[in-house]
């Protein structure tokens, strides 16, 4: 099995819907163990072949999108490859490869646009939620539309402030401290 194929394999099928957003440590720990050497790699470049089709693309995403986001949890790194991330979602997008793939699998094509700090790039996570993804997208389409939110209020995510080694404004803590994205989550259900 190539280290695509098993990519695919273990997020598809061993994880699954119910694992994508488990987190924990034991999760953590597996995903490092497993894809951390990958991950290395693809930040080095070593996988952009892959942007050659809607397969390789969403096992390029997978591994510099998703898998950071638990492979390092709480550091910069987890952030490190959102830009390739990004890139490799909007040429996807662009080329009509996202279309390729089913729902709900289908977001993780959309996810790096959700997690950029541009508000561009949230205005079109919304607008692809909306319009590629109409049978399981609704709860993913509430989280872009919150992400927005927050990137309105702050220009970027405060949560994140610590891992970056940013300093957070009053305003961001009086944020954290009055329950920080769950809240924006909370205000746009009660909508």
């Amino acid at each position: 099995m190539t280290i695509r194929e098993a990519i695919l394999d273990h997020w598809l099928r061993e994880l699954g819907p119910e694992g994508w957003y488990a987190g924990g440590e034991a999760l953590d720990a597996d995903i490092r163990a497993r894809f951390g050497g990958a991950w290395a790699r693809a930040r080095a470049g070593a996988f952009d072949h892959w942007l050659d089709g809607a397969e390789g693309c969403l096992a390029f995403l997978i591994l510099t999108d998703q898998y950071p986001r638990n492979m390092w949890r709480g550091s910069g790194d987890s952030f490190a490859t959102d830009a390739a991330a990004l890139a490799a979602a909007k040429r996807a997008v662009a080329e009509g490869w996202d279309m390729g793939v089913p729902e709900p699998e289908r977001q993780f094509f959309y996810l790096p646009y959700m997690h950029s700090e541009a508000l561009a790039d949230q205005e079109e996570c919304i607008r692809l939620f909306t319009g590629r993804m109409p049978e399981t997208g609704a709860d993913n389409l509430l989280h872009a539309h919150a992400h927005a939110e927050v990137i309105r209020r702050f220009g970027r995510f405060p949560y994140r402030n610590d891992a970056l080694g940013r300093e957070t404004t009053a305003e961001e803590a009086d944020f954290l401290s009055g329950g920080g994205y769950m809240s924006v989550v909370e205000e746009l259900k009660a909508r």
